[in-house]
């Protein structure tokens, strides 16, 4: 089998000298990409299911723009905004300790 050549870009320069600086910032970055895919997910079966983010909104007892912002991964999403937001689109986050 032959292995491509991975090249590293701008982040992974960037991610690589914060950490030269701060050894727990690669794993800072990890958890955030954890959580991002995890809202992603969310989205996608809000959509799937046919729910407009103002009926999300409804039901978390929070603003659409908040859904948006939420969803749109620009903003570190607390635990317990995720999971209301899970419980809105009809699933539950499980947690492992690993």
């Amino acid at each position: 089998m032959t292995r491509v050549p991975v090249h590293k870009d701008f982040l992974d320069e960037l991610i690589g000298e914060r950490t030269r600086r701060n050894p727990d910032f690669a794993r800072r970055v990890d958890m955030a990409v954890r959580r991002r895919e995890t809202l992603r997910a969310l989205a996608i079966v809000r959509q799937r299911r046919g729910l407009s983010q103002t009926a999300i909104a409804r039901a978390m007892k929070t603003s659409q723009p908040a859904v948006a912002r939420i969803e749109s991964g620009d903003f570190d999403v607390r635990a317990s905004t995720m999971e209301r937001y899970a419980a809105a689109v009809g699933k539950k986050l499980e947690y492992r300790i690993a």
